[in-house]
This record gives structure tokens, sequence and C-alpha cells, in this order.
């Protein structure tokens, strides 16, 4: 997506206008990995995102109608098979954050900053610079201590299925970057069909025996506390985390919003223990300031050479 680059003369408060909504996006998507901790089991993971993204595609579809009706079949294939790669991050984050801590959830798939210029450095056969190099290492090592709660054990389910899921959204990067017919097409509209499609795809395996309970059984158990959570990710980390950054986009550079955004990890780090009472232990805490500094490190030498 294209943005107009803030001026550097603007004056201080309007820049606050702009970066603490992009800080609340950051934040909420923190905390999102505790929410959805906090509502799915192994067997509601499929029913949840179902309902997840089924409640905010109606007002996504009425506002972005215009722009839907104008996509051409290209833009809707591509932004189809987006909404494939999509759905796949999602289960996989989902399933993840199920069997793993949501600290480690948080840190992990920051490693998707990290995976994204190798990624397209591999892509391009364009060697990237020594020092990310030694970032991407550095975060890396990171992840491995981050792992080892009560000594050098292998990591968990959950890690790994994270781990997976940073792959699978540095996959999902390059897909949009690549695929020709969504480049130009409206952010909205596209926003929409890949979400269209992930629910699809997650309808379907709802309704395939063994996969678990099905969406409506769910959302009939849900308590108070379980439809808190599920709006809590459905309309300020989905709905208003979308619109926050098409707004912001259009008001500030590229590069201001990856860094506001950027601080994810740390937010998921922050409410993980202060409300989820989690607890890295030694090796855990220098793991987390490893990743931190890594990814950082890594995303100011990426925005330097791009």
């Amino acid at each position: 997506m294209s943005s107009a680059v803030l001026p550097a003369l603007a004056p201080p408060r309007r820049a606050w206008v702009t970066d603490l909504p992009l800080l609340l996006v950051a934040a909420v998507w923190g905390a999102s990995y505790l929410a959805a901790k906090g509502i799915t089991t192994t067997h509601t993971v499929i029913a949840v995102l179902v309902l997840r993204f089924a409640i905010v595609l109606p007002a996504l579809a009425v506002a972005g109608w215009r722009g839907l009706r104008a996509l051409s079949g290209p833009q809707w294939r591509g932004a189809g098979l987006l909404g494939l790669v999509l759905s796949g991050i999602f289960l996989l984050e989902t399933y993840g954050v199920v069997h793993t801590s949501a600290t480690n959830a948080g840190l992990i798939i920051s490693l998707t900053m990290i995976f994204t210029p190798l990624a397209e450095a591999a892509v391009t056969r364009v060697r990237p610079p020594t020092d990310f190099l030694a970032a991407a290492g550095l975060s890396v090592a990171g992840v491995v201590l981050l792992t080892q709660g009560g000594g050098f054990t292998s990591p968990s389910t959950g890690d790994l299925l994270m781990l997976l899921a940073a792959l699978a959204r540095t996959v999902h990067v390059l897909a949009m970057a690549r695929i020709k017919a969504v480049q130009d097409a409206d952010s909205l509209s596209l926003t929409t069909v890949q979400l269209g499609s992930a629910v699809a795809v997650f309808a379907v395996l709802a309704a395939v025996p063994g996969t678990g309970a099905a969406p409506w059984t769910v959302a009939a158990d849900f308590g108070a506390g379980e439809w808190a959570g599920l709006l809590f990710l459905s309309v300020f980390c989905t709905l208003f985390a979308f619109f926050v950054q098409m707004w912001s986009v259009r008001r500030t550079s590229p590069s201001r919003v990856s860094l506001l955004l950027g601080t994810e990890p740390l937010w998921a780090a922050a409410v993980g223990i202060a409300l989820g009472g989690e607890r890295l232990g030694v090796m855990g805490v220098l793991g987390a300031v490893l990743v931190l500094t890594g990814t950082a490190w890594g995303r100011r030498r990426a925005d330097v050479t791009a």
C-alpha cells in the first residue's frame, strides 16, 4: 500500500494523533494471543475461527461494496488464493497459542520480520547485508532460549506451530508482492475477499467429522467472558485494526507504521506476564531480549536497504 509521508515539520501533536491508534493496534494484537488462549481449546479452534471472522465479514462487505463490485476476475482469484494462505496462518497461530504461552506466541511470531527479508533475498538472489544476518542469528538464538523453560528440552508443539505460522506469514507477504492481479486492488476489497475465502475454508473444515465442535454449539456454550473475548478478537483485533492501518498509511510513512506495529511482541509479553500470570525464567527473559533486539535491529536494517 502506498502512503503519504508525514511532513518533517509536522507538529508533534499531529504525529501522536497518528501514532497512538497504531500503538493501540499493536497492543490489541499483543493481547490477542492471551484472548485467543482464553476462549479456545484444541477441539474448538476451527469453530472459534468461523465465529471470529463471520462476525466482521458483513461490516467489511458493506463498507467495501463498491470496491468488491469493481474487482476483476483475476483480482478475485488472486485475493482468494491469498485467503487460502491466510486460513493456514490463522489455523497455525490458533492451534499454536493453545499449546504454548501467549508470551512465547507473540515473540516467536515476530520472527516474520526476519524471515520475510531473508525469503525475499532468496527469491531475488541478492545476499542480505552481514549485519542483517547477524540480527537474524540473534533472533533465532533468542527463540531457542525462549522456548527452554526449565532447561534445554525440545520446544513445545505450540512453539513449533507458531514458528510455522511465522513462515506462513512470510509466504503471504511474498505472495501479495508477486501476484500482479492484486497489486492494484482496493485494500478493503482485497482484505474482505481474503477473509471470506478463509472463513469458507474454516466452514468446510468445521463440517468434516472429527475436526471439533460445531460453531453454533461453541457459541451456545459461551458465557459472557468467552463472548467478550470473541468480540475483542473480532471487533478490535480485526475490524478496528484493519481500518486504523488503512487510515494511518495515508498519513505517515510505511517505516513509521512498521516500527509502531513492530511493538506487538512487547505487548504480547507484557499482557501474558501481567494478566496471564506467565513466567519466563532467566533463560526465557534472556531469549525474549534477544528476540526483540534481533527483530528491531533486522527491521531497521531492512528498512535502510529497501
